[in-house]
C-alpha cells in the first residue's frame, strides 16, 4: 500500500501531464494551423502577383493601342494640318492615305473649325444636317488646349450619314489644332475615331476563362468604358463599385461591396487618366484553399484519434475517482437532498468533492430561503387580494345606490352599479396578478367615479397618462390603495374642492405612475417610516381605507420585479402629497408570450 501510494500521482495536473499527450495534440493543431496559414498567405501572394502581371500586361496592350491612336493623331496634325494654308490647300489626300493605312482599327478621321464647321473627313462622308459638334463632349474638352489629348468614353459614332445604315461604337481622341488661312492662325479640332471593338478584344482576352475574377476599365470620372457584364449593368441587373474605385491609388486594395469582401488591384493607363481595375472576390480564393483545408483537417483529425486510442488505458485510472464522484451526484440529481458526496482520489478530485459537499449544503439552505421568500410573496399577494373589496367601501357604495333609487335618481344609480361591476371585473382579472396599465387605469377611474358620487363631487380627478405606456405591465391593484389614501387622508375632509391628479409616463427603461393630491400633507417625522413594515407597531390600530397600505403595495412590486422598483413618497404640510410608483418597462404582449413559452416548456419537461 505504501508503494502504491508513492507511485500514484497526487495532482491531477501531473497525472494529465504524464498520462495524456495533450501538449502534443495542441502542438500538432497549432503546427497544422500555422502551416495552413503560411500556405494560404503564400497562395494569396501568388494570386495577387498573377493578377498584377495580367493587369500590367493588359495595361501595356491598352497603352500600345492608345499610343497608336496618338501616333495617327500626331501624323495627321504634323503632316497634313500644321504647315498648310487652307486658303489654297486641302488635307483630303493625306487624310485618306492615313485612313487607308489604319482602317482595320480606324473608323474615321475629321477636322473641324472652332465654329464646328467640317473641313475634311476620311472616309469621305456626308455629315448629318442636324449635327452640331460644338455641343458634344469631345469637342468641348479639346477646344482651347493645344497639344492636349482627350480620350472619350465609348459612344456611337453619329456624325455622318451611312448608306449601309450601320453605326459603330468608337473611342474618340480629340485635340486642338492650329489652322493657317492666308497667314492667319485659328483654332480647330482634330477628331480620330477608333473602333471600340479593339479595346473589347484586349479586355475580353484578359477576362477569358475566369468566371469569378474579372477586369474592367473606367475613365477618370468613374464612368465605365468596358465591363464584362456591361449589359447587365445597363439593365441594372448587376452593380459595380466604380464610383468609389475611382479614388483608389494604383496598387492593391481591399473593399466590401454588397456584403462581399473583394481584393481590388488598380493600374492607371498613360495619357488618358483611365484606370484598369482587377476584381477578385474572396470566395474565389477560399475555393482555391478548400482542398488544402480539408487535407489539414483530415491529418489533424487522424492524429487526434490516434492519441485518443493510445490514452484510453491511462485515462481510465484518472476517471475512476471522478466516476465515483459522478455517481454520488446522480444520487443527488435523483431527488436525494442529502446525498453522500464522494471525497477521495487525487488532490484536485478530493477538493472538488469537498467543495460539492459544501455547495449541496449551501443550495439546500438557499432553497429553504427561497421557499420562505415565496411563502411571504404568496402571503402578501393573498392579503392584497383579500383586501381588494373593502366591506366598508362596499357597504357605503350600496347604501348610496339604495338612496339614489329611493330618491328616484335612477340614472345615477345605474351609473354607480355599472362602475361597481366594472370595478369588480377588473379586480378579479381571472385570477391574474399582472395586468396592463390600461386595465389598471380603467379600474382606478371606476373607483374614483364611485367615490366622486359618494362624496358628491367634493374633489376632482385628472388622469394624465401617456398612451405609449398603456400596453405595459403592472402589478394589479396598486393605484386604488393610493387613491383611497389620497381621499381618506388627503382631500376627503377638506371643506374646499380639492384635486387629485394621476400621471403616467416613461423615462428611459422605467415607467412611473404618480398619484398627487392637494390635501393636508404628511408630517415630516412620519415620511421616513411610511414604507417600513409596521405590522407590529400598528397592531390593534383601526385604519381608514381599504387596509391595503403603502407597505403592502411596495412589497408586492418589490417581490415581483426586485430591487429598484416600488414606491416613493413626497409630501409637504398644507401643500399635498405625491406617491410615485416605479415599474419596469415591459410590454404586456411580450410578457404574455414569455409566459406561454415558459408554460409550454414546463409542460414539455413534465412529459
Amino acid at each position: 500500500m505504501l508503494v502504491s501510494d508513492k507511485v500514484r500521482p497526487k495532482g491531477i495536473q501531473m497525472t494529465i501531464a504524464i498520462s495524456f499527450t495533450l501538449m502534443a495534440v495542441i502542438s500538432m493543431t497549432v503546427l497544422g494551423t500555422t502551416l495552413y496559414g503560411q500556405f494560404a498567405n503564400r497562395t494569396e501572394s501568388m494570386n495577387q502577383e498573377s493578377t498584377k502581371r495580367l493587369l500590367n500586361q493588359t495595361a501595356i496592350n491598352l497603352e500600345d493601342y492608345l499610343r497608336n491612336m496618338r501616333r495617327i493623331s500626331d501624323a495627321m496634325y504634323y503632316s497634313a494640318i500644321k504647315d498648310k494654308d487652307f486658303s489654297v490647300d486641302t488635307m483630303d489626300e493625306e487624310m485618306n492615305l492615313l485612313y487607308e493605312a489604319n482602317k482595320d482599327n480606324l473608323i474615321s478621321v475629321e477636322c473641324y473649325t472652332k465654329d464646328g464647321k467640317l473641313i475634311s473627313s476620311a472616309p469621305v462622308s456626308t455629315q448629318k444636317k442636324d449635327v452640331d459638334v460644338r455641343g458634344q463632349e469631345w469637342f468641348k474638352n479639346a477646344l482651347g488646349q493645344i497639344e492636349n489629348l482627350h480620350f472619350s468614353t465609348p459612344h456611337v459614332q453619329n456624325l455622318f450619314d451611312d448608306p449601309t445604315y450601320r453605326y459603330y461604337w468608337v473611342l474618340s481622341l480629340s485635340r486642338t489644332v492650329e489652322l493657317n488661312t492666308k497667314g492667319e492662325s485659328s483654332l480647330g479640332v482634330l477628331l480620330v475615331d477608333m473602333n471600340y471593338s479593339s479595346v473589347e478584344q484586349i479586355l475580353e482576352k484578359a477576362n477569358k476563362d475566369n468566371s469569378l475574377e474579372y477586369m474592367y476599365l473606367m475613365d477618370g470620372k468613374g464612368e465605365i468604358i468596358y465591363h464584362p457584364k456591361q449589359k447587365l449593368i445597363y439593365n441594372q441587373l448587376f452593380f459595380e463599385n466604380n464610383k468609389k474605385a475611382v479614388d483608389y491609388e494604383d496598387g492593391y486594395h481591399e473593399e466590401v461591396f454588397e456584403k462581399e469582401k473583394r481584393e481590388v488591384t488598380v493600374k492607371s493607363i498613360s495619357y488618358t487618366g483611365w484606370k484598369l481595375i482587377s476584381v477578385s472576390p474572396k470566395t474565389s480564393f477560399q475555393l482555391t484553399l478548400s482542398n488544402t483545408k480539408y487535407f489539414v483537417i483530415m491529418l489533424v483529425t487522424l492524429a487526434l484519434l490516434a492519441n485518443i486510442l493510445l490514452n484510453q488505458l491511462i485515462s481510465a485510472r484518472i476517471a475512476k475517482p471522478l466516476n465515483r464522484l459522478n455517481d454520488s451526484i446522480k444520487d443527488w440529481e435523483a431527488g436525494n437532498l442529502k446525498p453522500d458526496i464522494y471525497v477521495g482520489g487525487t488532490l484536485e478530485v478530493e477538493h472538488l468533492g469537498k467543495t460539492l459537499r459544501s455547495t449541496v449544503g449551501q443550495i439546500r439552505q438557499l432553497m429553504n430561503d427561497v421557499f420562505l421568500q415565496q411563502e411571504e410573496k404568496r402571503k402578501s399577494e393573498l392579503e392584497a387580494l383579500q383586501s381588494q373589496i373593502n366591506p366598508h367601501f362596499l357597504y357605503n357604495t350600496l347604501d348610496s345606490i339604495v338612496w339614489m333609487i329611493e330618491g328616484e335618481h335612477y340614472d345615477d344609480a345605474v351609473y354607480m352599479i355599472t362602475e361597481l361591476a366594472s370595478l369588480f371585473r377588473i379586480s378579479l382579472s381571472k385570477g391574474k396578478t399582472i395586468i396592463s396599465i390600461e386595465d389598471e387605469i380603467k379600474h382606478a377611474k371606476n373607483y374614483m367615479n364611485i367615490q366622486k358620487k359618494r362624496y358628491k363631487d367634493k374633489f376632482c380627478v385628472s388622469f394624465l397618462v401617456d398612451e405609449e405606456i398603456l400596453q405595459c405591465i403592472t402589478v394589479k391593484l396598486i393605484l386604488q390603495p393610493l387613491l383611497e389614501n389620497a381621499i381618506y387622508y388627503g382631500v376627503g375632509e377638506e371643506e374646499e374642492e380639492s384635486e387629485i391628479v394621476v400621471r403616467g409616463y416613461r423615462k428611459e427603461d422605467k415607467i412611473y405612475l404618480e398619484v398627487e393630491d392637494s390635501g393636508r400633507g404628511i408630517m415630516p417625522s412620519l415620511l421616513p417610516h411610511l414604507l417600513e413594515d409596521t405590522e407590529k407597531k400598528d397592531k390593534g390600530i383601526q385604519k381608514k381605507g381599504s387596509g391595503v397600505g403603502l407597505v403592502n403595495v411596495h412589497n408586492r412590486i418589490y417581490l415581483r420585479f426586485g430591487t429598484g422598483y416600488g414606491l416613493e413618497i413626497h409630501s409637504e404640510l398644507d401643500e399635498g402629497t405625491l406617491v410615485r410608483v416605479c415599474l419596469p418597462c415591459i410590454s404586456y404582449e411580450s410578457y404574455q408570450t414569455k409566459k406561454a413559452k415558459d408554460k409550454k416548456e414546463k409542460k414539455g419537461e413534465g412529459k
